[in-house]
């Protein structure tokens, strides 16, 4: 097949699904078509991946770029010169809206179905504003199918946004080959030369995050044991989060890593993984955590609770309750047999429910059935 997918390149999950996705796609013989503003974090393009970059124009009579017409554009023209099975879009603003006016532009010429990934705040935030919402819940019912990546998404958008189409759930992955511990002692003997445990974080520092309570968390971790804090990642929170580190006395022992292309890398040296988000729709850096043998600590909110059984594959607690999981973290580190066993139990989550080998067949057969639907 030859497939367009479109996704935002910042350091997001939503852009690292779509990324990923593409890859995997191409892995498999199809031809993969990225069209978006840059480049996509993780994205080398080769002989089955091509990138095709959106500009946009920059005119004083505008006050805000055009950027979902360009899109739409350049949608429009790939589609057609590389002769486009479908379109498949990760979050709904404006993405799907482009391919919708992009199908629209090509329907004298060829049918050219769209899919929409939805991927949390493009429904949670964005899309329940009122300045978006009549527009959000059009563009999902003009998909021609429509996928969210957990149970609690796609019930939200059902609440939230009172669509008639069908949403299919189809969880996001890992790469169960690419993610997995690492025996590099060399890159952990830098970061913990005298043998401290390593606790990590990974996102795009945005509020939601809770960035600076990764911060709390791991300053009362500290107290009890001798410890690392790794921070992947970067966004509005890090200079707050740096300055807490600064404050709590540890800064010595956090280290700012910034946006890594190889993440897997940095995880598979780690103990454990601290995510005590506001919200998640779904929690990809739990999931890349769990193949790596990281232990999450994490919010039960949203589909965290669909990916993390507490107590098993990982650990627990209510949004804000720094105590509780610092507790954990501290449990853990200090049991190396429980560590042991609930790291084990994590990789085997993620082996045998989010393995790549398992989740890109879905996509797969979802792309066929749009395509017979479209004749």
């Amino acid at each position: 097949m030859k497939i367009g997918i479109t996704c935002y390149p910042s350091y997001g999950g939503s852009g690292v699904v779509g990324t990923e996705l593409g890859i995997e796609l191409a892995d498999r013989g199809h031809e993969v078509h990225f069209i978006c503003s840059a480049m996509p974090m993780r994205l080398r393009p080769n002989k089955l991946i091509t990138f095709h970059e959106v500009e946009v124009m920059s005119y004083p009579l505008f006050q805000y770029p055009p950027y979902a017409l360009a899109l739409a554009s350049r949608m429009a023209e790939v589609a057609e010169a590389a002769s486009l099975d479908l379109l498949h879009v990760h979050y709904a603003i404006p993405h799907s809206v482009c391919a919708f006016l992009a199908r629209a532009m090509l329907s004298s010429k060829r049918k050219l179905p769209f899919i929409t990934t939805l991927h949390g705040t493009d429904i949670t935030l964005v899309g329940v504003n009122s300045s978006y919402l009549p527009i959000t819940r059009f563009a999902i019912e003009q998909s021609d199918s429509v996928t969210a990546i957990s149970n609690y998404l796609r019930d939200k958008t059902f609440e939230e946004f009172e669509i008639r189409n069908n949403i299919e759930v189809i969880y996001n992955f890992v790469n169960c080959d690419k993610y997995k511990k690492t025996t590099n002692d060399a890159l952990r003997q830098s970061y913990a030369p005298n043998g401290e445990k390593i606790l990590v974080h990974l996102s795009n520092f945005r509020p939601v995050k809770r960035v600076t309570e990764v911060v709390e968390i791991f300053a009362q971790v500290r107290q009890k044991i001798p410890a690392k804090l790794l921070l992947i990642g970067d966004g509005p929170d890090h200079t707050a989060a740096e300055t807490l580190s600064y404050k709590r006395g540890i800064h010595q022992d956090t280290v700012f890593l910034g946006k890594q292309d190889n993440v897997e890398e940095t995880l598979g040296i780690a103990d454990v993984l601290l995510l005590p988000s506001e919200l998640e729709s779904f929690g990809l850096a739990a999931l890349e955590g769990m193949a790596s043998e990281v232990v999450p600590v994490a919010t039960r909110i949203g589909g965290i609770p669909e990916l993390v059984t507490h107590g098993v594959d990982g650990f627990l607690a209510e949004v804000g309750d720094v105590p509780t999981m610092a507790g954990y973290a501290v449990r853990l580190l200090q049991n190396p047999g429980l560590l042991q066993e609930v790291s084990q139990a994590a990789r085997q989550t993620a082996m045998k429910r989010f393995c790549t080998s398992l989740i890109i067949p879905q996509y797969e057969e979802l792309y066929r059935r749009v395509l017979e639907r479209a004749g």
